[in-house]
């Protein structure tokens, strides 16, 4: 058989199953995917009032508790906003979850709990947590409180922590970026030389349910990337081609894009566009053999080539 990606020896394993799925956040971009690949699972809702309520009238013995419902970027929240969605209702499922004897809870974290950037290697898993925006910060704290119930409890927790991901339905940034390279502007990208850690969709869920079936998988924090990492030039000039647009990049120095965006109040995305954040899925690949197999021109040619036909 193939080596599929050097240094991670190819393999066949049974498939796994995933005991009485729970999903929370099932009708959110990744959620919508991985209901679908599931099939029969129950949902909760924690956006909902009652969500509370609703949880506990669950039978959660057995059940695999795969936890997706968070408050993501939203520009128009204040920064307190993000812990009472993201941390505080993490902690009361995940306490539910353990006194009504669920037999495990995969946390959808994110690369974001390291920060913004990464310098002279990829990210590794156990690397100190650095997270610099609301949203990044509230995901660390909830990790910190999944692992304090998982000790007091005993509730088998797996944290996957994941990068920017893509496919149909993305929102947010991904998005903007698309709409972005879908204009006949020519774009001063050429000269930025970063790299970036993606995960398509379609490997994701692939991810998320070995995390959530996978006997070696608790305790773990895993990272969901693919290992081919990205540039922006080459991401806007694959998604360019997948629309059939010319790719229309030309060279400007990245300290002075950041510089120029900046004084528009456009840094921070600048700088995700000049910077990287790469990080080492190799461990999950090696030991709990995750497969992702989608590529970056193959899956941007599926989901987006034929929408300006």
């Amino acid at each position: 058989m193939p080596v599929l990606f050097p240094g991670i020896p190819a393999m066949v394993s049974a498939p796994l199953s995933v005991s009485r799925p729970l999903v929370t956040g099932a009708s959110g971009f990744v959620g919508a995917a991985l209901v679908g690949k599931l099939g029969s699972c129950a949902q909760l809702s924690m956006a909902r009032d009652d969500w509370r309520v609703a949880a506990g009238a669950i039978d959660f013995r057995g059940a695999t508790v795969i936890h997706l419902a968070a408050r993501v970027h939203d520009p128009g929240a204040v920064a307190e906003a993000y812990g009472p969605d993201n941390v505080e209702k993490t902690r009361a499922i995940a306490e539910m979850a353990a006194a009504g004897g669920a037999e495990r809870f995969v946390f959808a974290s994110t690369v974001k709990v390291f920060g913004e950037e990464s310098t002279s290697r990829p990210l590794r898993e156990h690397d100190e947590a650095r997270p610099e925006d609301a949203y990044g910060k509230s995901k660390w704290r909830a990790e910190q409180a999944l692992h304090e119930v998982a000790a007091r409890t005993g509730l088998p927790v797996v944290v996957l922590r994941i990068p920017l991901t893509y496919g149909p339905g993305v929102a947010g940034n991904f998005a903007a970026l698309v709409r972005l390279a879908d204009t006949g502007w020519w774009l001063p990208l050429a000269s930025i030389c970063n790299r970036r850690s993606l995960v398509h969709i379609d490997d994701l869920v692939e991810a998320l349910i070995v995390a959530a079936s996978h006997p070696d998988a608790p305790g773990r924090t895993l990272l969901a990337a693919h290992p081919d990492p990205v540039s922006t030039p080459r991401l806007v000039g694959a998604i360019r081609t997948a629309l059939a647009r010319p790719r229309r990049l030309f060279a400007m120095p990245p300290a002075l894009l950041e510089a120029g965006a900046s004084v528009v109040g456009q840094g921070a995305r600048m700088r995700r566009l000049a910077r990287s954040l790469e990080v080492d899925s190799a461990p999950f690949m090696r030991d709990l053999a995750w497969r992702p197999r989608v590529g970056l021109e193959e899956g941007l040619a599926a989901w987006l080539g034929g929408r300006r036909a």
